[in-house]
């Protein structure tokens, strides 16, 4: 299947709170309270807070489209301070990559995830990193595919229940 992908700015924010929501409620609603979920979702997805994080000139959405036009994933990258973990000068973070259900195992989440790699590549950055849930073997799977080691851990905090995340990097 065939992808593009499209820088999203503040004149898209309305189309990536609504990815944005769909697919971290596809993602994770099954295995968290419905409090918790409404809570991050009205939380980390307002347009405010979106406006905010796209706003950050050390940070960069993009979404892939597929051949209607729809937009089907998006990925959040961040540099330097917009980083949650490490702010090195050296590194970027994919803090977020996600893709509708409907459409996962169309390689559109590859896609994302080069394209991330290409980023990283030409802002000469020593590596890329991420944090995925310990829980989500499916995305581990899928790093460690695109040799992505662990490195650490951190504790996302998800409304009232703590988390744990695993760290880990692609080095370039």
């Amino acid at each position: 299947m065939n992808f593009t992908l499209v820088h999203l700015d503040i004149s898209t924010i309305s189309d990536l709170q609504k990815l944005a929501q769909k697919t971290f409620f596809e993602t994770y609603a099954a295995y968290n309270s419905a409090e918790n979920m409404q809570y991050y979702l009205d939380t980390n997805f307002s347009i405010k807070k979106l406006q905010e994080e796209i706003s950050n000139p050390d940070s960069i959405f993009f979404t892939a489209l597929n051949t209607e036009n729809k937009h089907i994933g998006y990925i959040k990258v961040n540099f330097r301070s917009a980083q949650t973990d490490l702010k090195d000068q050296n590194t970027m973070e994919v803090e977020r990559i996600y893709v509708l259900q409907e459409f996962q195992g169309q390689k559109a989440g590859q896609f994302l995830l080069n394209n991330a790699i290409e980023i990283a590549r030409k802002n000469h950055v020593d590596n890329l990193w991420l944090g995925v849930w310990e829980k989500n073997n499916k995305a581990i799977a899928f790093y460690k595919r695109n040799q992505f080691t662990d490195f650490d851990t951190h504790i996302f905090k998800f409304g009232d229940d703590e988390q744990l995340d695993i760290l880990m990097k692609f080095d370039l």
